[in-house]
Parts: C-alpha cells; sequence; structure tokens
C-alpha cells in the first residue's frame, strides 16, 4: 500500500523516524486542495500517541482540503548539514501518512496543552488560561498514522 524507502541504507527505524517527529519545530502538511492541486501549508504541530495534532482557525484551506479528501501526508525535516565540498547535506526526516480528523472536548484540550508545553514551556499556566479563551475560535485535527519512514545521511 505504502512504498518502501528507496535508499535501504538511509532509511531510519520508526524509533528514529519517531524521534524526529517528536523534536522537529514544524512540518509540511500535504493535501489535495482546490482543483485536485497538491497543497502542502508549513505549520507547527506536536506528536502525541501515534498521532500528530495541530491546531487552526475555523475555516480555511486546509480544512476544506481535509473535508474533501482527509487522506492526508505530514513531513519533518530535522537537523541538516551542508557539505558543500562533497555537493550534498547531511540530514534526517520523516514522512508519515495517515488520515485528518477534528477532535474536541478532552482530546482537543490535552492537544492545545501539548502544543504549549511543546513550544512555551515556561508558560504553561498563562498557556491554560489561553486556551480556554481561544478554545471556541480553534479547531484541532488528529492526523493518525497509518505509515511512517525515516531517512537519514550522515
Amino acid at each position: 500500500m505504502f512504498r518502501e524507502v528507496r535508499r535501504k541504507d538511509r532509511s531510519l527505524e520508526e524509533k528514529g523516524a519517531i524521534e524526529v517527529l517528536k523534536n522537529g519545530e514544524y512540518g509540511v502538511l500535504s493535501m489535495v486542495g482546490e482543483n485536485d492541486y497538491g497543497y502542502g501549508v508549513p505549520l507547527s504541530y506536536v506528536y502525541l500517541e501515534n498521532a500528530i495534532y495541530f491546531h487552526c482557525a475555523r475555516e480555511g484551506q486546509k480544512l476544506d482540503s481535509i473535508e474533501k479528501n482527509n487522506k492526508v501526508s505530514f513531513s519533518v525535516v530535522g537537523r541538516t548539514k551542508l557539505l558543500p565540498e562533497k555537493f550534498s547535506t547531511e540530514y534526517e526526516s520523516t514522512i508519515i501518512f495517515g488520515k485528518a480528523t477534528e477532535v474536541n472536548d478532552e482530546e482537543k484540550e490535552r492537544a492545545l496543552f501539548a502544543i504549549i508545553e511543546k513550544y512555551s514551556p515556561e508558560y504553561t499556566e498563562s498557556g491554560m488560561e489561553y486556551i480556554k479563551r481561544a478554545a471556541n475560535r480553534t479547531r484541532v485535527i488528529k492526523v493518525s498514522i497509518e505509515n511512517i519512514c525515516g531517512k537519514t545521511r550522515k
């Protein structure tokens, strides 16, 4: 159903691919967009319980695309280092494939809090207050991971 990494010598084990997801600062969500064109958007996210979560506005192109087709991919590039003398790059990356669905109630709150812990750990108390104020203006999307693969070149 999903292709395997072509360069087996650069394949990351699942544990390593998950570490790239956990440590990534942002990722790119890719979907089928308007007029069946690919649509990719960079966003902040959190990895939690074999899924990634992100928050967004109540409406927009991401949500329209997910409503049309909830099969998505999400890619993260971890550490990189240019090797100009070798015309190459050291890198680590992960790509997941999964289905995107909206979450609510306790799961939504848990995901929003995890995002605050990841990006603003020194502000968790005020972050909880912010979540309560902004919850009605925010949607949270969960991408349940169906396939994950990672690559590295060191």
